[in-house]
């Protein structure tokens, strides 16, 4: 449905992955939310699914430091099957890291569209999914 905002949540910490899920809630804005616990659930459920662009998160919100696979391991595999994807995917690199490197590398990353320290306000939560909801209207 294209009212419907699917929301995905990529990161290892349970607790974070809650709060998330309930700050999500909290806006009352149509989403679908789907969480992996790394990038590598994350890659594998795209490559499982890409000819069903529908299931696609339309925004994911990316944690950098995940076992198995972490954040920038995830968007090195996502930049190589982007081609494939039929649909405009918009990641937010997500993190509690203020270390310049990590932010320098994630900004070098043409597919990120930003990068958020944790954690993440509601209203700028908010904000991101109206824009985008608003995105796709036009």
């Amino acid at each position: 449905m294209k009212n419907i905002l699917k929301t995905c949540i990529v990161d290892d910490d349970s607790i974070y992955q809650f709060t998330m899920v309930k700050t999500l809630e909290s806006t009352k804005l149509p989403l679908e939310i789907m969480v992996f616990s790394d990038g590598e659930e994350a890659i594998d459920f795209m490559l499982d699914n890409l000819d069903q662009d529908s299931v696609f998160p339309d925004v994911i919100f990316l944690d950098i430091d995940m076992p198995v696979m972490d954040g920038f391991q995830f968007m090195e595999e996502y930049v190589k099957i982007k081609p494939r994807v039929g649909k405009k995917i918009t990641i937010y690199m997500v993190s509690s890291s203020l270390d310049p490197v990590d932010i320098e590398r994630a900004k070098r990353i043409s597919a990120i569209s930003d990068y958020i320290v944790k954690p993440i306000g509601l209203g700028r939560l908010k904000t991101i999914i109206e824009r985008l909801l608003a995105e796709r209207k036009e």
